[in-house]
């Protein structure tokens, strides 16, 4: 493929102009270099062919994305194959337009899932504890007299203060709620707004057993 390019390339009429323009161009100015009648574009990695012909730009972008072995890839993974080959000044915006015009592309790249949520911006805490972050580290080597192998950490949002809490990866919502009780609240109180991710262990069970040692029933 890139012999008969290269055949094209060499008989293009209007490479003259285009070497003209890039001389006089102070962009990217020493990356080009004419060797055998065939101008180079040199990078950080590479050095190929520059294309200045819409019939080759066509040409390679066909190769690239709708050929058999390429299977109509998306915009980055096409922008990868091609820049290790050729060079042309629009190259990028190139690939972008021709990938979305690609009917197979916008098929099998379609959302078919729901739609991510909208992020929730979280106020700033006035005083300590008032916002905690929680989540578990898990699969951790055994340790200490009880063989913790997870560890659950606590960090207030005000300062940023973490605690780390050994415990086990298998601990129920009970045990899980006497630890953070025994640790944390008997000491910080209980915080505003807790914050964490949708583990299985942020249960509602959990919550049911922190409340029970408040001895509140809301």
């Amino acid at each position: 493929m890139l012999t008969a390019l290269l055949d094209k390339y060499c008989k293009y009429a209007s490479l003259a102009n285009y070497l003209d323009y890039i001389w006089k161009t102070s962009y990217d100015n020493g990356r080009f270099h004419l060797f055998d009648g065939i101008l180079y574009h040199r990078s950080k990695h590479t050095c190929v062919m520059v294309f200045c012909s819409r019939i080759l730009i066509n040409t390679i972008l066909l190769e690239c994305h709708d050929n058999i072995n390429s299977g109509h890839m998306s915009e980055d993974r096409t922008m990868e194959r091609i820049k290790t080959c050729v060079w042309w000044a629009s190259w990028r915006k190139d690939v972008i337009e021709y990938c979305h015009s690609c009917g197979r592309f916008q098929k099998a790249n379609k959302a078919t899932g729901k739609r991510f949520g909208l992020m929730i911006h979280i106020q700033e805490s006035s005083t300590p504890w008032e916002v905690v972050h929680m989540d578990w580290v898990t699969s951790l080597p055994p340790g200490g007299d009880k063989s913790y192998n997870a560890c659950l950490v606590i960090v207030t949002r005000y300062r940023k203060t973490p605690i780390f809490l050994p415990c086990h990866k298998y601990d129920t919502a009970m045990d899980t709620a006497l630890l953070i009780w025994n640790r944390v609240i008997s000491h910080t109180g209980l915080s505003k707004n807790i914050i964490s991710d949708r583990d299985p262990k942020f249960t509602s069970a959990l919550w049911t057993n922190l409340h029970k040692r408040l001895a509140t029933k809301l």
